[in-house]
C-alpha cells in the first residue's frame, strides 16, 4: 500500500535523537489521521532518513528502527554532500502525496504536524514553518534575520523564515523543483515562481539538547551566493542567452562603434596607433563576442542537463524488506583463505 504521508529527514551525527523523533512523528499522526478500513498507521506514512556522512552511531540507530518498523527507509550517501543533495535523495524515494521535511535534532516539534495538514487542506501547495520564538544563540539568529530580510527584498516573497527546515509539500511541488548546491532553503521561492500557493505558520522551536549545530559562518556567505543564483534563475532560467546576449550585444556595438570611428579618422589621415580609444574599442568588441558565446554555451548546458543527473551518489538504500548497494563491512562475505601449505592456482 502506498503511504499517504512521507517524511524526508536528512541527518548527520544525530544518534541520540532519531528513535525519539520517530516516536514523536508516530504519536502525532496517530492522533490526527483517520485511517481507512483495513489500513494501519504504519501503512499510512513512511519516513525516509538520509545519512549525510555521519561518523557516529546514527546509521545503526536507523537500522534498528528498520528492524522494528516496516515504514522506515535509510538512504546512506557516500560522504557529506550537503542538505540539498540529501533532501534530493530523499525526494527521489518518497511516495506520499504529502511530503514533510524536518530536521533530525528534535528542535522541530512533531506535534505541529496536524497544523501543517490543516493549512494544506486550505489549498496551499507548500506550508513553511516560522520559528517565531527561536531558541538559538544570537550568533545564529542574527545572520538568519539579516539573510531572510535580503531574501524578501530580492525575491519579493513575504515569508518570515525561508531557512526553517520544517515544511510540508504537496507531491506536485517536489516533482517540479530541483535541488542542488544550497538551494534547499529557497524551495518556497522557487515554488512561488512556478505559481504554487505558499503558506506559513508559526511553529514551536526547542533548544538543541543533543549533538552539535552544523551552522557556521561560511553557511551565511554561501547563502548569499545562492541568493544571487536564485535571482538569476528567476530572471533567466529558461533563456540565459537573453542575459549574456544583451551584455554581449551592447559591448560589441560599443566596440565596433569605437573602432569604426577610429577607422574613419585614420582614413582621413590621423594617427590612431597611440590612442587608448583603440585599445578600448578592441577590448569591448572581444568581450562582447565572449559574452555572446557564453550565452550560447549556457543554452547548450541547459539543453544537455535537462535530462537530469542527481547531485549525490548513494552508497546503499535499506528498508524493511531489502537492502540495495554496498553492505556494511561486517556483512560482507570474507574470502576463504587456503590452509597452510596448500597451493593456489597462481603458484608455480
Amino acid at each position: 500500500m502506498t503511504p499517504r504521508i512521507s517524511f524526508a529527514i536528512p541527518f548527520m551525527n544525530e544518534e541520540a535523537t532519531l528513535a525519539e523523533l520517530y516516536e514523536g512523528i508516530t504519536q502525532s499522526l496517530e492522533a490526527c489521521l483517520d485511517l481507512t478500513p483495513g489500513e494501519t498507521l504504519s501503512e499510512a506514512f513512511e519516513i525516509v532518513f538520509v545519512d549525510d556522512g555521519s561518523t557516529d552511531g546514527s546509521v545503526k540507530q536507523v537500522e534498528q528502527l528498520i528492524e522494528k518498523h516496516s515504514n522506515v527507509t535509510l538512504i546512506q550517501l557516500r560522504g557529506n554532500f550537503g542538505k540539498s543533495a540529501a533532501l534530493a535523495a530523499a525526494f527521489s524515494r518518497v511516495r506520499g502525496d504529502v511530503v514533510f521535511t524536518m530536521d533530525a535534532d528534535l528542535q522541530d516539534d512533531p506535534k505541529e504536524i496536524p497544523r501543517f495538514l490543516e493549512e494544506l487542506d486550505k489549498g496551499f501547495d507548500l506550508v513553511s514553518g516560522y520559528k517565531k520564538k527561536r531558541n538559538d544563540p544570537i550568533t545564529k539568529v542574527l545572520p538568519s534575520r539579516v539573510f531572510n530580510a535580503m531574501v524578501r527584498r530580492v525575491t519579493g516573497i513575504t515569508l518570515h523564515d525561508v531557512n526553517c527546515g520544517f515544511k510540508a509539500y504537496r507531491r506536485s511541488v517536489i516533482d517540479n523543483v530541483q535541488l542542488y548546491g544550497e538551494l534547499h532553503r529557497f524551495v518556497p521561492v522557487l515554488a512561488h515562481w512556478r505559481r504554487f500557493r505558499i503558506g506559513e505558520i508559526a511553529v514551536l522551536h526547542h533548544p538543541r539538547m543533543h549533538g552539535v549545530s552544523k551552522f557556521g559562518g561560511g553557511r551565511f556567505f554561501r547563502g548569499l551566493m545562492d541568493l544571487f543564483t536564485v535571482y538569476f534563475l528567476l530572471k533567466y532560467e529558461r533563456r540565459p542567452a537573453h542575459f549574456f546576449g544583451a551584455l554581449g550585444t551592447l559591448s560589441t556595438i560599443a566596440g565596433v562603434g569605437i573602432c569604426g570611428y577610429l577607422a574613419v579618422i585614420w582614413i582621413m589621415g590621423a594617427s590612431i596607433g597611440h590612442r587608448p580609444l583603440l585599445t578600448l574599442g578592441v577590448l569591448l568588441t572581444v568581450v562582447g563576442v565572449q559574452f555572446l558565446v557564453m550565452g550560447l554555451l549556457a543554452e547548450l548546458l541547459i539543453y544537455l542537463t535537462s535530462q537530469g543527473r542527481p547531485p549525490y551518489v548513494i552508497r546503499r538504500v535499506v528498508d524493511h524488506e531489502s537492502e540495495v548497494g554496498d553492505p556494511p563491512l561486517s556483512r560482507r562475505r570474507t574470502p576463504r583463505t587456503a590452509p597452510a601449505g596448500a597451493s593456489t592456482a597462481s603458484d608455480g
